[in-house]
């Protein structure tokens, strides 16, 4: 209890509840209007934090993540585009309710279900940490290299429907991560004489030219999302759209969803994307009533809000406890936490017990501030989605360079970010997927190390990651996940073949 309270003191202040309300509010922005993200704006913003302390920097970064999640209900009722990915099942009935005269209802619903999933996760995570972090103290570097390969394998696999484009992502993301200097014995390695890459690809460019550069280009390169004049439904707010009496009825789908939304959130690489889904789907098969869904259910609003919400908390289990991202933007998370000086995994749970429970108190306070800025500023959130895209791009980008530079002060970084940007774009356009890509990059050190560690503990014997049983299981469930989803992939072209 004592932790708790020392976290919210240490971010009950003025600089830290500011951030927190502008971080909202910009995620709110990017969530909402589509083509930007809540990923593009943590990115663009992680750089402003580097000269921040660390509970001014996380103030703004899980505020910038939470409203990012949730602002993508407005777009996805108003005008049936999801502002993120973790909106997509909300569109399925919040836009049928928006052209029955509802919006106003819809978007109450939503806000009240995304606050309550969010609140809720970040409680099961308060709870549901130490104890990971408890047995994961334990873990030498045999299990954090398992873990690592664990952590890739599951993720590449994860994100997309080809195996083969996922797992080259990874790979390509680790060959951009061993360049440089190695770690222990400091060889340089495919350096090609050239002194900028001494120190290989700084994180923060990395991150801003994938995420953020990459997804400008790809606007300009597909064209600007046009918002046409009438096409944005009219609301009214009215409390939040929904009864106790009612609230009662549906309180079991919301627990339901919330516990999906959370689970799916603590597997690595998955996300509110999925969890939202997945959600909807099985609040529509086990309604008594599931023809209304798609026509503007309730039922439906509340399963893919409370989900996707609730993924959050669950993304944020494996960082703390593990080091392993979540979903996306916990990788981005993962990599302000090393910027800032923080080692993610079960020795922040000793080492910094006070900044894990101050980033409790933040997500719980920034779930109360999305809240309240979403009801009493949903007016001028809408009205931002007809700022044209030509517009906004060019100052993202400015951004976007300004942040790069920032970091190390070099024009090396400018170049890396508009590498990495180019990169970005062709793995996005050709499917191969950022997340396995970024996760490479970020976890290829981890890896790298532990395993060198382990191997001149015994002298080169590799025998060892398959006599400790924490990493000999965790490598056996990566190799086993790698064969079985190998084997359905060749089933599933054999059936195809046959039917053609």
């Amino acid at each position: 209890m004592d932790l708790v309270l020392n976290g919210f003191a240490a971010v009950l202040n003025l600089p830290c509840v500011a951030l927190m309300f502008l971080g909202v509010a910009v995620g709110v922005i990017f969530g909402a209007i589509p083509g930007l993200t809540g990923t593009m704006g943590v990115s663009l913003c992680l750089s402003l934090t580097f000269g921040f302390a660390v509970p001014e920097a996380f103030s703004l970064l899980l505020g910038l993540y939470i409203g990012g999640v949730s602002g993508g209900l407005i777009s996805a009722i108003l005008i049936n585009i999801p502002g993120t990915p973790s909106s997509i099942a909300t569109t399925f009935d919040g836009h049928p309710m928006a052209q029955k005269g509802q919006a106003g209802k819809a978007l109450g619903i939503s806000l009240l279900y995304s606050f309550i999933g969010g609140v809720v996760s970040v409680i099961i995570l308060m709870f549901l940490a130490p104890v990971v972090a408890k047995v994961a103290i334990k873990f030498g570097p045999q299990e954090y290299f398992a873990v690592g390969i664990f952590s890739l394998t599951m993720l590449s696999i994860m994100v997309g429907k080809d195996t083969i484009k996922s797992i080259a992502s990874c790979v390509l993301g680790i060959s951009f991560a061993l360049i440089g200097s190695a770690p222990i014995d400091n060889v340089f390695r495919y350096t090609f004489g050239m002194h900028d890459l001494i120190s290989g690809f700084s994180l923060l460019p990395v991150m801003i030219g994938l995420f953020a550069v990459s997804e400008a280009i790809k606007m300009a390169a597909e064209g600007f999302p046009v918002i046409k004049k009438g096409e944005i439904h009219k609301y009214k707010f009215k409390g939040f759209g929904i009864t106790l009496k009612e609230f009662g009825k549906k309180s079991f789908n919301m627990i339901r969803s919330i516990i999906i939304g959370t689970g799916i959130g603590i597997l690595p690489g998955i996300g509110g994307g999925t969890s939202n889904i997945i959600s909807y789907t099985v609040a529509k098969s086990q309604s008594k009533h599931p023809e209304e869904f798609g026509k503007g259910a309730t039922d439906g609003l509340i399963a893919s809000e409370a989900a996707n919400n609730a993924s959050i908390g669950g993304a944020m289990v494996p960082l703390l406890t593990l080091g392993i991202p979540g979903d996306t933007v916990t990788a981005i998370l993962l990599g302000a936490m090393i910027l800032h000086g923080l080692n993610p995994g079960p020795l922040l749970f000793t080492k910094d017990a006070p900044i894990v429970y101050m980033i409790f108190a933040i997500m719980l306070l920034v779930n109360i501030i999305m809240l309240i800025e979403q009801y009493f500023g949903m007016k001028v959130f809408v009205k931002l989605l007809k700022i044209p895209k030509h517009i906004l791009i060019p100052i993202v980008i400015l951004l976007c360079t300004v942040g790069a530079f920032g970091n190390n002060n070099r024009i090396f970084d400018i170049s890396s970010l508009v590498f990495f940007g180019v990169v970005g774009y062709l793995l996005i356009r050709y499917k191969f997927g950022l997340p396995p890509f970024i996760l490479g990059f970020i976890l290829c050190p981890i890896i790298e190390r532990n395993m060198r560690k382990s191997l001149s503990y015994t002298h080169g014997d590799w025998g060892t990651f398959f006599t400790h049983p924490i990493a000999a299981v965790f490598l056996a469930i990566a190799i086993l996940t790698i064969l079985l989803t190998v084997l359905k992939r060749l089933r599933q072209r054999k059936k195809e073949r046959i039917n053609l």
